[in-house]
């Protein structure tokens, strides 16, 4: 039966509708944070430093455990929403007709309420959780030690004798899915919106909403995510540096966009 706290956030999703778009529009979205990411270039970069010296780290960290690194990369695209968050604060500056700069970020990074410090934790145990899959997942069905990138290439993805690669992909995209669902439009709506109009799981409900009504323009926005990402790393992470803060700016027009609250 549902609890009183998920009733509320039910009520609280209610009070949202979606709008209808194109199935082309995340291109739009794409093209409304690039323009944002060079009307604040300093801050929005800085960002995308961060987000790319994070890698830096983990790459040195797990240079000699490559299974590790993969599942640790890809755990990073499920708690990076929550790293942009200085980022969607920008762009709702910038809509408002302000003057975004580094005091905007400032006050997005300033806890007013626990609401992000709750998601951050929720994402950061699920970005463990796939780390820790992946490892087991990859270590227990490889046919040999995976240690360097050339092995990983080698022996999984050029493997054609095993489908490893294959499901490995599969496995992952299955436990994405669900968190891309709860995340493309939730944290974007929670730092644009007082704590006593959404909450956690409120923001999540709505996510999913959006979701269900406009599949085939989610889908695509999720591709251009990954492939946009896959660019940024595959350029030993330079190309994160730009990428990142141009996909955190793009994921608050598409909540804009894509989100509409209801008269009360």
């Amino acid at each position: 039966m549902p609890n009183r706290y998920s009733e509320q956030a039910l009520r609280e999703s209610q009070a949202f509708g979606v709008r209808p778009i194109p199935a082309l529009r995340p291109l739009g979205w794409l093209a409304r944070g690039w323009q944002d990411l060079w009307h604040t270039p300093g801050a929005s970069l800085a960002h995308g430093l961060v987000m790319a010296a994070f890698g830096a780290v983990l790459f040195a960290l797990a240079r000699d455990r490559f299974w590790l690194l993969a599942g640790a990369f890809t755990g990073f695209l499920i708690v990076a929403p929550i790293l942009a968050t200085g980022l969607y604060a920008l762009s709702r500056e910038r809509d408002r007709g302000g003057r975004p700069g580094w005091r905007t970020v400032r006050e997005a990074w300033r806890p007013r309420d626990g609401r992000l410090i709750i998601f951050g934790i929720l994402l950061g145990f699920a970005g463990t959780g796939w780390v820790l899959c992946s490892a087991a997942f990859v270590t227990s069905f490889a046919t040999d030690p995976i240690h360097h990138p050339r092995d990983f290439l080698i022996k999984v993805v050029l493997n054609d004798a095993s489908n490893l690669f294959e499901t490995w992909l599969m496995l992952g995209a299955v436990l994405a899915a669900p968190v891309f669902a709860s995340t493309v439009v939730a944290i974007p709506a929670l730092v644009d919106l007082p704590a006593q109009k959404l909450g956690v799981l409120g923001a999540v409900f709505t996510s999913w909403k959006v979701v269900l009504e406009h599949p085939a323009p989610l889908a695509l926005w999720a591709a251009l995510i990954l492939a946009l990402t896959l660019v940024g790393m595959a350029t030993a992470l330079v190309g994160l540096v730009v990428i990142a803060p141009w996909l955190g700016h793009a994921s608050w027009h598409a909540y804009r966009d894509l989100v509409v609250r209801r008269p009360d």
